[in-house]
Order: structure tokens, then C-alpha cells, then sequence
């Protein structure tokens, strides 16, 4: 799975996108409220491991994680 972390301009949220091998988009979710996105795809269990990767993550990079 692939995360991607998105800057906002203006009035516009910073977003995550996550993506699969395929690079599919599975979420696309604001940084300040993953929850319901992540429990949609069956992932809200990993909610705290993909937010800290978010965290740590500068804008606009894409990088790979095993979840």
C-alpha cells in the first residue's frame, strides 16, 4: 500500500490519499479526521500506525507501507 500526503492551498485541507499495488486509490481522507475513511476500507485497527507515518511524512512524498 502506498501513502500519499497531500499540502492544501488556501481554504483547502492537507489530504492523504492511500493507494494499493496498482496504485487504485482506496481513501482519500483530510489529516485531522481518518477515522471513518480508515474504517471503511477495513483498516481502522491500523488508524494509529498509518497516522503516525502520516505524521512523519513531509508533503508531497509517496511512500510504501506494509499494513
Amino acid at each position: 500500500m502506498y501513502v500519499i500526503k497531500v499540502k492544501g492551498v488556501a481554504k483547502i485541507p492537507d489530504y492523504v490519499q492511500l493507494r494499493d499495488e496498482g496504485f487504485t486509490l482506496l481513501a482519500y481522507f483530510r489529516v485531522d479526521r481518518p477515522d471513518k475513511s480508515l474504517e471503511k476500507i477495513g483498516l481502522g485497527d491500523k488508524a494509529a500506525y498509518i497516522m503516525q507515518i502520516v505524521q512523519e511524512m513531509p508533503f508531497g512524498q509517496i511512500k510504501k507501507i506494509d499494513v
